[in-house]
């Protein structure tokens, strides 16, 4: 049965798994049968398709799994004869390091037994002085030898242990699965007349996908977002330099802007005295992209380089990316990235700070999707012009959505925040205690242009008819306000100047009542 060479020429990779498709050309002879061997063993054989052209009609397609004596792979194949190789000069070596070995301790007791008769005969006059050093030159020299061979094994031993070691991972990363086994498809033709016929074979592997990555830059009021494909293999083969395309299909370190949490009061409940008893004695209280320098001679600036971007093909629930130049990704290869697009948005630059929180000022952009692309969720990272800022996690991004990025801390623009009025009474009838305490939150513009800032603060809210929240006062009007106690100001601060806003309020305690989340 004649075995047929096809090479794969395509590659469409989805989130969680990849169609490779083959092609290969084959001369019809008296066995109207081919043979494509080789591919992985984890494909689904149930997605295997065969189409061709030529004077022959496909008549059957059989898909089997072959056992081999070595690995499958021509690769790892080579990587495995390397390695045993190896294995083979390391076992060598190590028997070569045993007589070494032996060798030194049979010198060593040579030399201890020699020590002592050498004595006996000088004292006794029965050996020459020049004789006995003689010998224990000999002796030493030869010791020396031995151990200077033992050392040069030693270090030739460890730079062959450090070689298999690579070898091994190389091979964990080359993604094969069990590296014995191997997958055909036989293919059964009818011929209807003479010539070559060409063929086509596609199939779905698993051990590949791709997730999508960003990098966001603002400058000025534009925002400009390089899409771009991360894909990782391990199919258990390599694939050449064929189109690649990065389907959205699915065949069957953060930078964040500050939000306030409602702030409740409640009353306080008292512990039962069996949890306190419980607890005992002093224990825990019951759970509740950098410029070059120009040289002199050049008067122009550099223009930087145009990524190579992908065509996007809209489909009626996907999108599908093509590269337009070939690409080759090895198995093993980890967030191999492909650029898939260069999208340009307008974006609002703004400010926003909740000095309840920490009193800094945060540059945010909202910025609107005005293209007809749908971004997949992915990890972004932000550049405010060609610094970076940080990195976060964008969720899918529809056309016509609007979308927040944070561009980091502006330490230009000063936040301070002031209890500027607290006080604590008794009503004199009711029993009913009394707090009040009013807030001001000033904004000083030290950059040298106009800024807008959202200042957010917040009022207590009760959850409890003994506590009362009355009398919020707001200076100027908040431009929103929430039922949760949350109020939002908008303000425009010119360069050099300052800007303030107040809130005050009231909180009523009836008699007997304990206030808890009082800050």
């Amino acid at each position: 049965m004649p075995t047929v060479s096809a090479p794969i020429v395509a590659v469409t990779v989805y989130p969680q798994q990849a169609r490779v498709t083959r092609r290969a050309r084959y001369a019809l002879t008296d066995e109207p049968r081919a043979t494509i061997a080789g591919l992985p063993v984890a494909l689904a054989a149930d997605s295997v398709r065969v189409t061709g052209s030529g004077p022959a009609r496909i008549v059957g397609v059989d898909v089997r799994v072959e056992r081999h004596a070595e690995p499958a792979d021509p690769g790892l194949r080579e990587l495995v004869e390397q390695r045993e190789a190896l294995q083979a000069k390391s076992d060598g070596l190590t028997d070569e390091e045993a007589a070494a070995t032996a060798k030194v301790d049979l010198l060593n007791g040579l030399a201890q037994r020699s020590g002592s008769s050498f004595a006996k005969a000088l004292a006794s006059g029965d050996a020459a002085p020049g004789r006995v050093a003689e010998v224990g030159d000999a002796l030493a020299t030869q010791l020396a030898h031995a151990l200077k061979d033992k050392r040069a094994l030693h270090t030739r031993l460890a730079r062959l242990a450090d070689e298999l070691s690579a070898l091994d991972r190389r091979i964990a990363a080359s993604g094969a699965q069990p590296a014995r086994d191997s997958t055909s498809v036989i293919i059964e033709l009818e011929p209807t007349g003479d010539g070559e016929v060409e063929l086509e074979l596609s199939y779905v592997v698993g051990g590949a996908s791709w997730e999508a990555g960003y990098d966001i830059r603002v400058a000025d009021k534009e925002v400009a977002v390089t899409s771009y494909g991360l894909v990782t293999q391990n199919t258990g083969e390599d694939w050449p330099e064929c189109e690649l395309a990065l389907s959205t299909a699915r065949p069957a370190v953060s930078v964040v802007v500050p939000e306030l949490e409602p702030w409740f009061l409640d009353r306080v409940q008292p512990i039962p005295v069996s949890a306190m008893r419980a607890a005992g004695y002093g224990g825990p209280p019951p759970a509740p992209g950098a410029a070059f320098a120009a040289d002199a001679e050049e008067a122009m600036p550099r223009r930087r380089m145009a990524p190579h971007v992908a065509a996007a093909e809209q489909g009626t629930t996907a999108v599908t990316y093509r590269t337009t130049r070939p690409v080759a990704i090895p198995s093993g290869a980890k967030g191999h990235r492909t650029t898939l697009a260069l999208l340009d948005f307008p974006a609002e630059l703004g400010y926003i700070t909740a000095p309840v929180l920490a009193e800094e000022a945060h540059l945010r952009a909202t910025v609107s999707n005005t293209s007809e692309h749908t971004l997949r969720a992915g990890k972004a990272s932000i550049f405010h012009g060609d610094e970076f800022v940080g990195t976060t996690r964008l969720e899918t991004w529809a056309p016509g959505e609007e979308l927040e990025l944070a561009l980091g801390v502006d330490d230009r623009i000063r936040v301070e925040r002031k209890l500027v009025r607290r006080t604590a009474s008794k009503a004199a009838l009711s029993g009913s205690r009394r707090r009040e305490a009013e807030y001001r939150t000033t904004i000083t513009n030290h950059s040298p242009a106009d800024i807008t800032i959202a200042v957010l603060d917040q009022a207590p809210v009760s959850r409890d008819e003994a506590i009362a929240v009355k009398d919020i006062r707001t200076s100027p009007d908040p431009a929103e306000t929430t039922e949760l106690g949350e109020y939002t100001w908008k303000l425009r601060v010119e360069p050099g100047k300052s800007s303030a806003v107040t809130l005050s309020y009231r909180v009523d305690v009836a008699k007997g009542v304990e206030i808890a989340g009082w800050r």
